[in-house]
């Protein structure tokens, strides 16, 4: 993928409505299990990422049928648990940390030898959080160099099913083990420091799995069978994040979005901007494939600077970009302490986003688990102008992008093809809402 290159500046006030795209988390799982189940599965709101269709063209490569009769629609026909085939060359999951992560613990029970690749990006990001617990199971997977991509999976492997007490809060980790689970021998119990994102446990149950969970423990035994189900994705809110946090801090705004997942496990940001003053009303709430969802109305409010209680951390780690662009406009310090996940993102995005922050001249301390951002009372102009790199990350991109809205001048953002990963039509939906924003 080419680098591509944005020039943001402070726009009008954000209105209207929006639909910001399905949600890349949901898209993954959706994909993944309704290629194992019985049957046939129709999936609407889906991604159309580059991340997402990476999943989606594994699952091709696998032996699945999948046809697209519209955007953001799929038709999966399943093959069943036991179905898929083995493929030649290495399986590409391109920038998808949560799609390698995912499928090293579903090849792992696979007859068939396999090998996972990615992006540059990718092939930096620490693996062995996955591949040795897998290892407890039974698996054997063999990664690169420091525990890095590539991850060769060897099939064959007869799994059991194990109690895991995860030092690390994260979904991901979780994940591959409940879908390694589906394989093994006996019960795959997982216990959780702090609760994490659960779209693979409420995704299971919707194709059938018998499956147990709460707020930081999960349970399921091997030896079922998955059926076919419709799933329609709900709104992305890591995808929403940058419009709550751009419409809370640019005067005047007043935008609805429309749909938004509201997955506890994943709304951190819209606790810790309502500590911070911000107005969001949630309305119109209901449920679409097994997930909460309801329409987020934002208007601008003045911000004042909190201490980030660690408790929401894990349900908002996506979103610290977008926060740290908030807490830049808030009145008085923000302060980030727990979030040391943060630092083997698609990039470290304390260290990105912290030398981005400066260059536009907002003073930033960092520390090992996360920041402090004195913030900026009023209601003018906050950031500088200047040049940032993004390093290749989708969310630091668009949060620079937000930044600008309250910026002196030009903001040149590097870097930012990598958006198409997460949010195709970025720049167009933000210039239709207001955005100062040039670029692809």
């Amino acid at each position: 993928m080419s680098a591509a290159r944005w020039i943001a500046t402070a726009g009008a006030p954000l209105r209207g409505e929006l639909d910001v795209p399905g949600d890349k988390s949901v898209s993954h799982r959706a994909i993944m299990l309704a290629s194992l189940a019985d049957g046939t599965s129709r999936i609407t709101g889906f991604l159309e990422g580059e991340d997402a269709r990476a999943t989606e063209a594994i699952f091709r490569r696998l032996g699945v049928s999948i046809e697209t009769p519209a955007t953001g629609e799929r038709v999966v026909h399943g093959v069943g648990i036991d179905g898929l085939r083995a493929t030649d060359g290495p399986l590409d999951c391109g920038n998808a940390g949560t799609g390698m992560r995912l499928l090293a613990g579903l090849l792992a029970g696979q007859t068939f030898d396999s090998e996972l690749v990615g992006d540059a990006s990718l092939s930096k990001r620490p693996m062995r959080r996955v591949t040795e617990p897998l290892a407890r199971m039974g698996a054997r997977i063999d990664t690169g160099e420091g525990g890095v991509p590539p991850l060769r999976v060897q099939g064959g492997q007869r799994l059991a099913g194990i109690e895991y007490e995860n030092a690390l809060a994260s979904a991901q980790v979780k994940s591959a083990l409940l879908l390694a689970g589906l394989y093994a021998d006996g019960e795959t119990v997982i216990h959780e420091p702090r609760p994490t994102r659960d779209y693979t446990e409420r995704m299971l149950a919707a194709f059938g799995w018998p499956i147990d969970f709460s707020p930081g423990l999960a349970r399921l035994s091997g030896g079922h069978r998955l059926r076919a189900t419709d799933v329609h994705v709900p709104a992305d809110f890591s995808s929403a994040a940058f419009f709550l946090v751009a419409a809370s801090i640019v005067p005047g705004s007043d935008l609805l979005l429309r749909r938004v997942g509201m997955n506890p496990r994943r709304t951190g940001l819209l606790h810790v901007l309502r500590l911070m003053g911000a107005d969001i009303e949630a309305s119109n709430a209901g449920e679409q494939g097994g997930e909460p969802v309801a329409d987020l109305r934002v208007r601008h409010a003045s911000l004042r600077g909190i201490d980030v209680p660690e408790v929401h951390v894990p349900d908002m780690i996506d979103e610290f970009p977008a926060l740290f662009v908030a807490a830049a406009c808030a009145d008085g310090p923000t302060r980030v302490t727990g979030a040391a996940e943060l630092r083997v993102k698609e990039s470290d995005r304390i260290a990105v986003m912290a030398t981005g922050l400066r260059r536009l001249g907002i003073a930033i301390d960092e520390a090992p688990d996360g920041a402090t951002i004195p913030g900026s009372a009023g209601a003018g102009v906050v950031f500088g102008s200047g040049e940032v790199e993004s390093h290749g990350d989708h969310r630091i991109a668009m949060a620079f992008a937000v930044a600008a809205q309250r910026a002196a001048g030009d903001v040149a953002i590097c870097d930012t093809a990598n958006v198409a990963t997460s949010f195709p039509g970025f720049v167009r939906l933000a210039r239709g809402a207001g955005f100062g924003l040039q670029g692809d």
